[in-house]
């Protein structure tokens, strides 16, 4: 039976501390106030990640927004690896993730964390985060829906996880996060069912494909 190192698992305690408030900062809330664009909340969606901010007109602003979100997975997990090896920096990256989605400050209504899997991956398993891309894009292409997309993409990660050699660790965390990204797309997975959900360039009175990542 294996040995549980406690130094290892106060470490890993300690990270996911550090990652889930770093992914609780609600950066497209923060950007677009500043911009003077009000509470995002109160647009399209309600919720606050880049694909709402784009509903706002400022394509701009929605891609800081998405690389913030994404960056603060990748920055946790990079503090965790440096200061303490690679499983502590994938439980901050993970802890920034649920940190995205459920954050503290905003009553734990957050975004559905698709950016910010993309950076945890990238920054923790770069293969299979290009893998992920690779599949988006050519989901997006072909079906011109980014919901189905991330889903898709989201739902092949573990099985890119365990091909590109990151073991149980990474396909075991991939696999809950994905559970999580699937219960956070409930609505556009009801609208992919019925036919309703939009596609890219439907029209100047369509909203944005809404994967709200």
């Amino acid at each position: 039976m294996p040995v549980i190192d406690p130094s290892l698992v106060l470490a890993c305690a300690g990270m996911a501390v550090f990652g889930y408030l770093l992914g609780s900062v609600p950066f497209g809330l923060v950007i677009t106030r500043l911009a003077g664009l009000g509470d995002i909340r109160s647009i399209g969606s309600g919720n606050i990640g880049a694909t709402n901010v784009l509903r706002t007109g400022r394509r701009d602003l929605a891609a800081l927004t998405l690389v913030l979100d994404a960056g603060k997975a990748g920055l946790a997990f990079a503090a965790g690896a440096l200061a303490f090896g690679w499983g502590p920096g994938l439980a901050a990256g993970a802890a920034a993730f649920f940190g995205h989605c459920f954050p503290v400050w905003l009553g734990f209504r957050g975004g559905k964390g698709v950016a910010t899997f993309v950076g945890l991956l990238l920054a923790a398993m770069w293969p299979a985060g290009l893998l992920f891309a690779a599949t988006w894009l050519a989901t997006a292409g072909l079906f011109r829906r980014s919901s189905l997309a991330a889903l898709v993409a989201t739902a092949l990660t573990p099985l890119f996880a365990g091909l590109t050699g990151y073991g149980w660790a990474g396909v075991l965390t991939t696999a809950g996060l994905g559970v999580l990204i699937f219960y956070r797309h409930a609505a556009n997975i009801s609208r992919l069912l019925r036919g309703e959900e939009p596609k890219f360039g439907a029209g100047k009175t369509a909203p944005p494909p809404a994967s709200d990542a």
